[in-house]
């Protein structure tokens, strides 16, 4: 597998944690390096993580994997969504704001967005490929993407103030959307 195919499979697997991100960072106010980095660390954690699983696994799981995956991404991102607009309907002013970004959700969100990770992972399996120069790729254009995501997203949210919590949350809904309308469609 050359090197332009495997960096484009990275920037493709890290649009949805770019997106993520940014939606998160539109709401983050104090500790913006430090959140930056947390957010950088565990997108690119788990884009490294996942492959490797997807590609340890390889046959034996893809049956069962492939079936909920999609639904999986869906629910998860539907949920933090639907909570960071609901939220973004009860803040009077941007000084009121505390957004609930807790490891919970942080987990959430980077198990998520790198669900189609581990499927692409199966396919290094299948495809014979060393995993270790894909997963680092994948992982370090990951971790720089969501660490500029959260920058960006943060002067949206300058910009934009309490509107953008609920931009964030449509946005992560979106993406739930997308991850469960790819996987349907390609099932027909």
């Amino acid at each position: 597998m050359s090197t332009v195919t495997i960096v484009g499979i990275a920037f493709a697997l890290a649009m949805d944690a770019f997106a993520a991100s940014m939606a998160s960072g539109a709401i983050i106010r104090k500790n913006k390096l430090r959140k930056a980095l947390l957010f950088g660390t565990a997108f690119g954690g788990f884009q490294i993580l996942m492959p490797v699983l997807g590609w340890l696994s390889g046959l034996t799981f893809r049956e069962r994997v492939s079936g909920v995956d999609h639904w999986l991404s869906f629910g998860l991102l539907a949920v933090i969504g639907g909570k960071m607009i609901f939220e973004s309907f009860k803040i009077e002013n941007m000084e009121d704001a505390k957004p609930q970004m807790t490891g919970v959700v942080l987990l959430g969100l980077a198990v998520a967005t790198s669900i189609d990770a581990f499927v692409v992972g199966i396919g290094f399996s299948f495809l014979k490929v060393s995993i270790l120069l894909p997963v680092a790729v994948i992982g370090i254009v990951t971790f720089f993407m969501s660490f500029a995501g959260v920058f960006l997203g943060s002067k949206l949210g300058d910009i934009m103030g309490k509107k953008v919590e609920f931009l964030g949350g449509l946005i992560l809904l979106i993406i739930g959307l997308k991850i469960l309308l790819q996987h349907l469609y390609a099932a027909y």
